[in-house]
Order: structure tokens, then sequence, then C-alpha cells
């Protein structure tokens, strides 16, 4: 999974990123409505959200770490 994150653009893993908090709240009303869920989608969508962030991070670390 971290392979195939980190060979995409900062562009692609932000659009990852808002399509996963997507996925997130549309959990969360669901649950919140009262239909039945599978608690394990919250934590794997919790999961993707942060392998995204940690990559976006290091890149963020790498580009700072090269300008200097």
């Amino acid at each position: 999974m971290l392979k195939g994150l980190r060979g995409k653009t900062r562009a692609e893993l932000r659009d990852e990123l808002a399509e996963l908090r997507k996925e997130q709240f549309n959990l969360r009303m669901a649950s919140a409505s009262g239909q039945p869920s599978r608690p394990d989608q919250h934590a794997k969508a919790m999961g993707k959200i942060a392998r995204v962030k940690t990559v976006l991070r290091e890149m963020d670390r790498a580009q700072a770490a090269g300008s200097k």
C-alpha cells in the first residue's frame, strides 16, 4: 500500500485524502442515522487516512531538507 502511495504526486495524494475523508464522513452519518454498519470500516478508513497523511508529511520533510 505504501509503495503505491509513494509513487503518487502531492495532488493525487490530496485528492485521495479528500475521498477518504468523504468516505469517513459517510460512515459516521450512516452510523448516526441508525443504519447498520460494520465497525471495521471506520478503522480501515482511519488507517488509510493516516497512511496518506504520513506520505504527504514525508514529502514535506524531504522537500524541506532539500531546500536547506
